[in-house]
């Protein structure tokens, strides 16, 4: 039977799986990257430079500010696709020669989370999308928005789940902040619902999916009855229930930010089902889908 995803009683704590700094192709040092978004009100950063698997507990610093291991994979797998790949996690041994399919098997074998990004900008199929089973996929990517406009990866998401179910989705930066891009940063984050701002806790959360992804509006809560699906967010124009290709219930109309909650019918029938709010700017936020399957 599937399982209800959501335990939203803790505390929310917002932060980015996918930055780079000085140590890749990234212009801000580490420090700098804490302060900027410490200012902004973000609990936990994850480092995600190309290539270079981070050491957070190596770091010989004193942090405020959480920051967690990861690495960004990139490179052509045995099929000869491309791709980008975030992969959440300390690990060892991980180095561009040993190429991309042996990374992400290496990853896989650290009990990583594997999380496919910006796919439209890198221009992956919905068969890459699917070949390696990822965890998750970048649902919007801030970075590559302002850079063609493909930052959307909402489409091959949906085509994950369709095979896949327990896909889950992020919003992220993919923060370099170079010269001509000082501003491109602080537009697309996930927050995770959890006890406390400690690595156990917050890799927990990522990989049990109880966190949303957002590029401004907040959801506070999502709660199910076993007959019907119960949120409450920031005022936004409308919520939608999406489901496969045209399922979907929604609420709200255009021009207002009147919607601050609200209940759905859950549906029998559906094989996912997620929720998606989006206010009067145009700026949405996701929850994983809703349930677990077996």
């Amino acid at each position: 039977m599937p399982t209800f995803r959501y335990q939203t009683k803790g505390n929310w704590y917002k932060g980015n799986t996918h930055l780079h700094s000085t140590a890749s192709d990234g212009w801000k040092t580490f420090p700098e990257l804490e302060q900027m978004y410490q200012d902004a009100g973000y609990q936990f950063l994850f480092r995600t430079d190309h290539w270079v698997a981070s050491n957070v507990n190596g770091a010989a610093q004193d942090n405020s500010l959480l920051w967690l291991d990861g690495v960004e994979l990139d490179g052509r797998d045995a099929s000869g696709s491309a791709f980008h790949v975030v992969a959440l996690g300390t690990f060892q041994d991980i180095h561009v020669k040993m190429g991309l399919d042996q990374a992400l098997h290496s990853v896989r074998d650290q009990n990583g989370l594997l999380i496919l990004a910006h796919p439209q900008w890198t221009g992956n199929s919905f068969e890459d999308a699917r070949r390696w089973q990822f965890d998750g996929v970048e649902v919007y990517n801030n970075v590559t928005r302002w850079l063609n406009g493909k930052g959307d990866g909402s489409a091959y998401w949906n085509a994950m789940l369709e095979r896949f179910p327990n896909t889950l989705a992020l919003a992220v930066d993919d923060a370099h902040l170079g010269p001509n891009e000082a501003g491109i940063w602080n537009g697309g984050w996930v927050v995770v619902n959890a006890p406390e701002c400690t690595r156990e806790a917050v890799l927990s959360a990522l990989r049990a999916g109880n966190y949303y992804s957002s590029c401004g509006p907040e959801i506070y809560s999502i709660e199910t009855d076993g007959e019907n699906i119960r949120f409450e967010c920031s005022p936004v124009q409308f919520a939608r229930m999406v489901g496969p290709a045209w399922s979907g219930d929604r609420t709200g109309a255009y021009g207002a930010n009147s919607v601050t909650g609200g209940a759905f019918k859950l549906p029998r029938n559906w094989a996912y089902i997620y929720l998606e709010i989006e206010d009067a700017q145009g700026r949405r936020a996701w929850s994983n889908p809703l349930f677990v399957q077996e």
